[in-house]
């Protein structure tokens, strides 16, 4: 491509290799040195979408031969050269729209055992004076409708160990490159007549960016007390740099005994939830939190 193969005095550059996942790799090459002009072309083709970004393996000799740096290009972020080495953009028509991206996520029913799971309802239920209003980051009053228990260790080990058996599939099946977890959170939360919470993210700010990924476990009383409450997931675009939600989505059931996994930094919502009777004990509760990396 032309906008990548510049021609350059044949001395070493530091070129530091952003990859997905946060990984960083420094190497040093020759200006001219083909592999070099091989990742800018990586990063000029994905950027403009050319169908040149077409998938490839990148083999880098490191250690002086002793060893070899193998990743994906899919898997090349971006990367810093020291000196600079720019390279000139492509003038084009700005496209009139911008691509999808669809959002993914995993329901698992069965979750808990039938046991365990009548045992977390007669637990929540004796619990509910220790329920107070939920908050969000703004304080905004209109927003997020619900209470929650932030303490249940009788429950949290529970949950948590049993994430963490199945999470290395749920990462897989996502299409996540793996990542090492420092964290995972959770808390309680019901949702009674006319509880919402309206189209968010959950790693939006310095303190959540290190969440990957969001979990949801559905309990509740059976006969279905309850109507409302869906998850909405939605897709994404990219604008400014930045993603934000498209008008599509995908709607999850809360079904009962399941739990969901998607990616933290989808855009999502919970649609009000009917409940005729306003009992407590009729709401829709869930353990719900994230999976941080470190």
């Amino acid at each position: 491509m032309e906008s990548a193969s510049q021609q350059f005095d044949p001395k070493d550059v530091k070129v530091q290799l952003l990859l997905a996942g946060g990984h960083q790799y420094t190497i040093y090459l020759k200006s001219d040195a083909p592999v070099l002009h091989s990742l800018l072309t990586t990063i000029v083709a994905r950027a403009y979408k050319q169908e040149s970004a077409s998938q490839t393996l990148f083999q880098i000799p490191i250690n002086e031969g002793h060893s070899a740096l193998c990743f994906s290009s899919d898997n090349l972020i971006g990367i810093l050269t020291e000196p600079p080495i720019w390279v000139q953009q492509i003038e084009e028509a700005k496209p009139q729209y911008l691509d999808i991206l669809n959002s993914s996520y995993i329901q698992i029913d069965n979750f808990l055992p039938p046991n365990e799971h009548e045992r977390l309802i007669k637990y929540v239920l004796e619990k509910e004076s220790d329920f107070v209003p939920t908050s969000t980051s703004t304080n905004d009053i209109d927003y997020r409708r619900s209470m929650v228990l932030y303490s249940f260790p009788e429950f949290t080990e529970l949950i948590v160990k049993r994430i963490q058996e199945i999470i290395p599939d749920v990462i897989s099946k996502l299409g996540l490159p793996s990542f090492a977890i420092s964290q995972i959170e959770s808390q309680l939360t019901a949702h009674n007549d006319g509880n919402y919470y309206k189209i968010h993210n959950d790693n939006g700010s310095p303190e959540t960016a290190t969440r990957e990924l969001t979990y949801v476990y559905y309990f509740y009383r059976e006969p279905k007390p309850f109507s409302g409450g869906e998850l909405l997931i939605y897709d994404s675009k990219i604008e400014n740099n930045f993603y934000v939600n498209a008008e599509s989505f995908k709607t999850v059931e809360p079904r009962n005994n399941s739990i969901v996994f998607f990616i933290s930094r989808y855009m999502h919502e919970v649609k009000p939830v009917i409940c005729p009777s306003k009992a407590f004990a009729d709401s829709r509760f869930t353990i719900n939190g994230w999976v941080r990396r470190t």
